[in-house]
């Protein structure tokens, strides 16, 4: 049977999609190029650090040297599995900033302010804390937890963090993101939540549901200014697949232009230098990358506990034994465990600055690996970076990867708020609640403090944060590469949902804003399927 819709990518947006377009009683085909998440790394929260690291359930991309990082190239993991990136993220569940989503509306896509998103985040989430009933849902399909166990080294943190001068916020999620508060995640009780388990748990139990793991698509199939379908390669066989109705590109911030240059959509004359012919003139195809790149401060501790020694001998044996009993412990932690939403100046109107806050510390330069002795770390992150980059591909091969480049730190701007930032971090780790805790900053280190020698470290150890997206971005401008209703502009029949059509970075972690918008493209392909019939 034909499908009605086809979702290429079984990511963040793209489950959220196919559950909701399936529930509307359509018929989905949702293809994957990556397999089935069935690896016990993937749903226990702590594995999030191999995770980053693993080829066979991540791309395990990585940018063109960038010269504002000394000419390093920059790690960037997406997920290659059912769930995408949300079965091997950091789980981190972060709305972002009201104003955020304003912006948006502000650059013409209208339909997508905060007052028209808000009931998407409540409709996709059950949060199991307490929250405002008029900015939390309780019945959604994503399940949202505050962390279980909380050490005493994160509430430490919370409380310097309050003594240098942030406000509590009890729920950075509710109606006020500035301050200091404790991370949420996205978490089925001990286990991760990802998409695919979370709106698809069951896909055999929707029998319009089709799931097609491990199968790469190599080109968008284009007939009479029209997406009819695509093709994929699976088992070393090249096949194809049509929609009725639309196809719906939901591959990422690095996969969606990717496939759209690869069909001949993009810069014509980007496409002719790599051999590929022009379908659909579209000059934005690939641009406007935006990142959030994090630079850490280090501390070494004593006297109190951090997951490095957690993580290690007798201990390490007892949080597992309290996992599999019991359901909490360090093995049901993400990475971060508590947040600073701060700003890096007077008289701005929100936050462009994020702290995040980790029990633990690890050696610069190898994949995650833990410090011996007691540690922790705060990631320093401008939220609202205004330098830009683009995925470009390289070759007509559709296995070849594109070409990364972020441009971090193009934007001076960027390296003031930075900057900012790192002292944040230090006025909170001076304040009296550390007094008997910290040995030494160990990165950057106490002797680095003149602008040049913050912007050093920055260059030097600046890191992603794995947050990309505006490649394929929403707006009404000649840049733009969807309109506000997601539609490939130029071509009819073809959507992109995902994090690439964000046309401004959100205030924080990308996974909670990437769920809202496979929810707000679901209501608008729905709303124009019925208008149709």
């Amino acid at each position: 049977m034909q499908p009605e819709f086809v979702v290429v990518g079984a990511g963040s947006a793209g489950c959220v999609v196919a559950a909701r377009l399936s529930e509307a009683g359509f018929a989905v085909c949702l293809l994957e190029a990556g397999g089935r998440d069935t690896y016990p790394l993937i749903q226990i929260p702590a594995g999030v650090g191999h995770l980053l690291y693993n080829k066979t359930y991540n791309w395990m991309y990585a940018s063109e040297p960038e010269e504002g990082t000394f000419g390093r190239p920059i790690h960037t993991p997406r997920g290659k599995v059912l769930g995408g990136s949300s079965s091997i993220n950091g789980m981190l569940y972060v709305r972002g900033n009201p104003a955020d989503y304003d912006g948006w509306a502000q650059l013409g896509c209208s339909g997508w302010s905060y007052e028209d998103v808000l009931p998407l985040f409540r409709r996709a989430e059950a949060y199991r804390g307490e929250g405002d009933p008029h900015y939390r849902g309780k019945s959604g399909p994503l399940k949202v937890e505050d962390y279980r166990t909380i050490l005493p080294l994160t509430r430490l943190f919370v409380s310097a963090a309050q003594e240098a001068g942030f406000a509590f916020t009890p729920d950075l999620n509710g109606a006020q993101q500035e301050g200091v508060g404790y991370a949420q995640m996205t978490r089925r009780g001990r286990f991760r939540g990802s998409t695919y388990r979370t709106y698809l748990q069951d896909p055999a139990a929707r029998r319009n549901v089709h799931v097609i793991p491990k199968a790469n698509v190599s080109e968008l199939i284009i007939e009479n200014g029209k997406c009819v379908g695509v093709r994929y390669c699976q088992e070393a066989q090249m096949r194809e697949i049509r929609a009725s109705r639309e196809v719906i590109l939901s591959a990422g911030a690095i996969g969606s232009p990717q496939l759209l240059q690869l069909s001949g959509i993009g810069d014509p004359d980007h496409l002719a230098s790599v051999g590929v012919s022009t379908r659909v003139k579209l000059p934005g195809v690939g641009r406007n990358l935006s990142d959030h790149l994090t630079a850490r401060l280090v501390c070494r501790l004593r006297n109190v506990t951090s997951i490095n020694e957690l993580a290690r001998g007798w201990r390490l044996a007892r949080e597992i034994v309290k996992f599999g009993l019991f359901g909490n412990g360090a093995l049901t932690f993400g990475v971060t465990s508590a947040m600073v939403f701060c700003k890096s100046r007077e008289g701005l109107q929100s936050p462009d600055l994020q702290l995040l806050f980790t029990p633990a510390s690890y050696i610069f330069g190898k994949a995650l690996v833990l410090e011996e002795t007691p540690g922790m770390t705060v990631a320093v992150c401008p939220t609202r970076p205004g330098s830009r980059g683009s995925v470009m591909i390289a070759t007509a091969d559709p296995m070849a990867p594109p070409k990364i480049r972020y441009g971090y730190l193009t934007d001076r701007d960027d390296i003031r708020v930075m900057t900012a930032g790192l002292e944040h971090a230090r006025r909170i780790f001076s304040a009296p609640s550390f007094s008997n805790y910290i040995v030494e900053e160990t990165r950057p280190g106490r002797n680095v403090t003149t602008d040049a020698q913050i912007e050093e470290f920055i260059r030097r150890e600046g890191a992603s944060l794995y947050h990309p997206v505006g490649t394929c971005k929403m707006g009404i401008d000649d840049m733009a590469v969807v309109d506000p209703k997601l539609r490939v502009r130029g071509l009819d029949g073809l959507r992109v949902v995902d994090a690439s059509i964000m046309p401004v970075l959100t205030t924080g972690n990308t996974n909670a804003p990437t769920i809202m918008i496979g929810e707000k493209a679901s209501d608008m392909i729905i709303d124009d399927a019925r208008r149709a019939a």
